[in-house]
């Protein structure tokens, strides 16, 4: 399997497939295909997946597309301005938030990853639910804006605007921490909790969330007329 990411605010991601080779994505991702390529929609993992990837904001189904021959090309689309990441998790395992899984190959796993702290879940931007990638291979990730990514060291840590997040190691720990001082709080602009996120491991942060974006353009929408 070889790609390619196309395009910068609203990317394309084209993969090129050996024959047998197989890709799997979330519903409506995939945005062209060599006719040679055989769909097959199914429930991946029974019911048991079906209900697990509603409760992570995704469709219950999801799309197989299988080469029949060397060379066959499929192509899939960012779903709102951002970046698509590749990654490897082959070796470490990756938190992201919900609705950041675009594709994968076969073996790739998406499950769902409990916050195991109440405030992180409460207070940290995404919820008590986010997904978790495992298995082997590839899998290719929605952030929100320009993505920007950080190397941590053991011990190391950064505080985050809540939101931010978009996705990090397994390694790393996410917590939730009260912005300190009364004047920070009221005058800031950084509401009452920053994320904090410790090393060792690799994080990636989005520069604008959808729901900033969705925030920022609200007032301008027009209102129903009475």
């Amino acid at each position: 399997m070889n790609y390619k990411i196309i395009g910068s605010t609203m990317p394309l991601l084209q993969i090129t497939l050996g024959k047998g080779e197989v890709i799997k994505c979330q519903a409506g991702a995939m945005k062209w295909m060599d006719a040679t390529v055989e769909m097959k929609t199914e429930m991946d993992g029974g019911i048991g997946g079906f209900f697990k990837r509603k409760i992570m904001g995704e469709s219950g189904f999801m799309n197989f597309f299988r080469a029949e021959r060397d060379g066959d090309r499929i192509a899939f689309g960012h779903t709102f301005p951002g970046y698509i990441i590749p990654i490897d998790v082959t070796q470490r395992s990756i938190i992201c938030q919900k609705r950041a899984f675009l594709c994968a190959t076969e073996a790739v796993e998406l499950e769902i990853a409990f916050q195991k702290r109440l405030g992180s879940g409460f207070f940290g931007g995404e919820g008590f639910i986010m997904q978790e990638l495992k298995g082997s291979g590839m899998a290719f990730v929605e952030i929100d804006g320009e993505a920007v990514e950080i190397e941590l060291e053991r011990g190391q840590s950064i505080k985050v605007e809540t939101g931010a997040v978009g996705m990090y190691e397994s390694t790393v720990n996410m917590s939730i921490e009260m912005v300190k001082g009364f004047s920070n709080i009221l005058f800031g602009g950084e509401g009452l909790f920053l994320t904090t996120l410790t090393g060792p491991g690799k994080v990636w942060l989005q520069t604008m969330s959808i729901q900033s974006m969705a925030g920022e353009i609200f007032p301008f929408l027009p209102t129903p007329s009475k």
